[in-house]
């Protein structure tokens, strides 16, 4: 099997090759890793010290990753920190702009061999950190290999991942490699306890600590707010079109909202395909400067990073995704104690999330633009709002804490 896995890396890599010439996704996962070893070895001739290794996959995988590497870097100042990267969606957002705790950021290099030795004996890594899933052998082989402390959190793993199956015995090696598996569930904890792995513990999903960091401190919007005025607004994440054929006739048939929505890409034909359905004004976030705001009962967000922060408006929130290839981050609304809807999904395993906020009273599933309708008319009597506003608030506080957590553990294992 291991040969098998070489094979296909290297032929993966190849391939990929092929696509250089262009802007697509698999076009900039290959030219973004150019000069990849130069940076890290410019970096090390600079930042010479202790270093702590954190890979993701993507942005999510960096959302839950933050608030462990700030506590990480409370508990080892004298660390640097080095993010790795896999997918160029998620590199491409996080580099604009600083990141607090963070000394480095780049991509992995594919998982040869060759690259993976070149890799450690650059960055030679005190400690090494894998985010969830993403979870490339010859990496984390050789880094067990080199006696290098090896950590796995936000684990969430489900029967039907190949860990799991008879012909899986190849990857369950890797996961026998980390000296510590930090889990979100107990669902995952047994999974691993049956096939053998079991330095395992439950820390939770380091996401609430994140998303509660930017409820407390969100950013600062004074156009967004002055659209908003005191009109109760319902804010729509993570849009995409099959979410947008449940909300559109809502918004064209109910005066009470105003109405907030980002999409999942920022494609300007979709948005004005979607503004043309709307018999309501309709504002981009581009044209506010030139327009005035005050008139218009909805607005586009067509523009990157802003979503996170805007639930400090949201009344209710819409969460995207679900329909298709998966539910974007509903705790980010639940963070500002705001009750958040989502349509019906289909990997419901993959999103425990739903399932618990649904449970708790403060999620909604809805599956057609009826059920939307119902939701959001039963949620404007006061009493049925304030219980699941509250019960977003327990949700979120009864599960901070996860990053300390597994702070804490390491230290007991590393020290």
């Amino acid at each position: 099997m291991k040969l098998f896995y070489d094979f296909s890396v290297w032929a993966m890599s190849g391939l990929l090759q092929l696509t250089k010439g262009g802007e697509s996704k698999l076009s900039r996962l290959v030219k973004g890793r150019e000069g990849v070893f130069d940076q890290l070895e410019n970096f090390r001739k600079e930042v010479s010290g202790n270093l702590a290794w954190f890979h993701v996959a993507s942005l999510g995988e960096y959302e839950q990753a933050k608030p462990v590497i700030a506590a990480f870097k409370n508990a080892f100042s004298d660390h640097a920190v080095l993010v790795t990267f896999f997918s160029p969606s998620g590199y491409e957002n996080v580099i604009k702009k600083p990141q607090i705790h963070v000394d480095m950021i780049t991509y992995l290099p594919f998982d040869t061999e060759a690259n993976v030795q070149r890799f450690l004996d650059l960055v030679n890594p005190n400690v090494a950190f894998f985010v969830k899933y993403d979870l490339w052998a010859n990496y984390i082989f050789e880094t067990k290999a080199r006696s290098i402390p090896l950590f796995l959190f936000s684990a969430s793993m489900r029967k039907e991942q190949i860990y799991f199956k008879p012909y899986g015995s190849f990857f369950r090696k890797v996961l026998k490699c980390f000296d510590h598996i930090y889990t979100q569930n107990q669902q995952t904890v047994k999974l691993l306890d049956e096939i053998g792995v079991t330095n395992v513990s439950i820390a939770g999903d380091t996401r609430y600590d994140n998303v509660q960091v930017i409820s407390e401190a969100p950013k600062v919007f004074p156009e967004v707010e002055a659209f908003v005025g005191t009109d109760p607004v319902i804010v729509v994440g993570s849009a995409w079109e099959e979410d947008m054929e449940l909300i559109i006739p809502f918004i064209n048939k109910h005066d009470q909202y105003k109405y907030i929505i980002a999409p999942h890409d920022i494609n300007h034909s979709i948005i004005d395909s979607w503004r043309n359905q709307i018999t309501k004004p309709c504002l981009k976030y581009s044209e506010m400067l030139d327009s005035e705001s005050g008139k218009a009962d909805v607005l586009f967000i067509d523009n990157i990073g802003m979503l996170s922060s805007l639930y400090q408006f949201a009344h209710l929130a819409y969460v995207g995704g679900a329909f298709g290839k998966g539910l974007h981050n509903i705790l980010e609304p639940l963070a500002f104690r705001v009750p958040v809807l989502f349509g019906k999904l289909k990997r419901v395993s993959k999103f425990p999330e739903a399932a618990i906020s649904e449970g708790c009273g403060c999620g909604f599933e809805v599956a057609d633009k009826a059920t939307f309708e119902k939701i959001v008319l039963a949620l404007e009597d006061v009493k049925a709002y304030e219980k699941a506003a509250k019960s977003a608030d327990r949700l979120v506080r009864d599960n901070l804490g996860s990053a300390q957590k597994i702070i804490n553990g390491v230290q007991r294992m590393i020290l």
